[in-house]
């Protein structure tokens, strides 16, 4: 006999059920998220295997989570994101409840909108949209090529075109730019993403060659690069060839740049480290954590602001926060100073592809440009669920 199970997701009106959306709260761990709901603690943590007690522990900060009730109230399902792909689904089978980690399910849109400047790029495209996600992608596709302080001017145009992901009928997850234009001075600027995942500007240079200065988002920083520093450990003075942030346990630490992991372990006083290797013989360290995400080894390629691990207090340290290294050649710089690496420029065949993509780009750029596209408000969120659907076949 086999065995298959399907999973559907429907309307939960059919099912009188009610669906109830929240926001994960700060600090907040997944045992204390049982605990609160009255759901078995034993059963749903303590009993899983070792990778699903780690997976647990990426819940993050804000994320919207959805519980599914049933007309007294009780719980029939939870969904918990833990990133863009996969997400926890606590559900009620008979009178016990089930585990599991399942993908995502979300759509994907391509969507478009046209602004005229009258004050910036990042206050218009936030008055159109109310996106600061929006309005955040586009102005750093630009930051390093073109200087909106200066040369922008009211009544400069701009279009933006970007794949959006929906879950359960509510935005999810970060915009992917596909090509964005803005016009200076009756001269029209663009970026566009090329079939090689990378950005490249109108005679085929790749556009993002910058490492990022800050690997983790809203943290202090508690101890600055220098070759003299009191050890508050060790007490006594010592260098310290790194720069530290300050930041709560859990939270995610981002790639610096696009690379290569060359060491995902623990190393003595490091505690938990990542190195990555980038091009130029740069080396960037993240010390001291928590735990690494899931998916993340030694030979893996990741992208820029990929999360790759998430800040704690392993290895000598006096409290949760990230020690971040840079290196070149092996010699220790400042993580502060703004480093670029070699950008690439295509040619031949793959510079041919570009031009072929490029034209179908602005084709679609000038089509919103001249109907002064607005930008379309999400749809309001759906009250929807998962259900299981078991079915069987009999051999012979």
């Amino acid at each position: 006999m086999i065995r298959f199970f399907i999973f559907l997701l429907l309307t939960t009106s059919i099912f009188a059920a009610e669906v109830h959306r929240y926001r994960w709260n700060n600090g907040e761990s997944y045992l204390v998220f049982l605990q609160n709901n009255n759901l078995p603690v034993r059963k749903l943590y303590y009993n899983l295997d070792k990778d699903d007690q780690r997976l647990t522990e990426e819940m993050r900060t804000g994320i919207h989570y959805q519980i599914l009730t049933s007309k007294d109230g009780s719980i029939k399902q939870i969904l918990l994101p833990l990133n863009d792909e996969l997400q926890i689904h606590i559900y009620k089978n008979k009178n016990s409840y089930k585990f599991e980690a399942i993908p995502i399910i979300s759509t994907t849109k391509v969507e478009a909108f046209h602004t005229t400047i009258t004050s910036s790029p990042m206050y218009n495209i936030l008055k159109e949209t109310g996106s600061k996600k929006l309005a955040q992608i586009f102005v750093s596709s630009f930051k390093h090529s073109l200087n909106f302080k200066n040369d922008i001017r009211k009544g400069d145009e701009l279009v933006m075109i970007y794949k959006q992901k929906y879950r359960l009928g509510e935005v999810f997850s970060m915009p992917t730019l596909q090509v964005a234009m803005i016009e200076m001075r009756h001269k029209k600027h663009f970026i566009y993403l090329n079939d090689d995942g990378r950005y490249y500007d109108e005679n085929a240079h790749e556009v993002e060659g910058f490492l990022l200065a800050r690997p983790v988002r809203g943290g202090r920083i508690s101890s600055y690069f220098t070759k003299r520093r009191w050890h508050p450990i060790l007490h006594k003075w010592k260098a310290h060839l790194g720069v530290d942030y300050a930041v709560r346990r859990g939270t995610p630490v981002h790639a610096a740049g696009r690379g290569v992991i060359v060491w995902i372990a623990r190393m003595g006083t490091y505690g938990n480290l990542i190195k990555i290797r980038h091009a130029d013989g740069y080396e960037t360290r993240y010390a001291h954590l928590k735990s690494f995400r899931r998916g993340m080894h030694r030979g893996k390629h990741v992208k820029k602001g990929q999360v790759i691990a998430y800040v704690g207090t392993t290895g000598r340290s006096t409290g949760p926060h990230l020690h971040f290294e840079l290196r070149k050649r092996g010699r220790a710089i400042n993580p502060l100073r703004i480093v670029q690496v070699t950008t690439k420029k295509l040619k031949g065949k793959a510079k041919k592809a570009f031009i072929r993509l490029k034209k179908n780009y602005n084709e679609s750029v000038n089509l919103h440009l001249n109907n002064k596209t607005h930008y379309k408000k999400p749809p309001p969120f759906e009250n929807m669920g998962y259900i299981h659907l078991l079915t069987e076949k009999k051999n012979g």
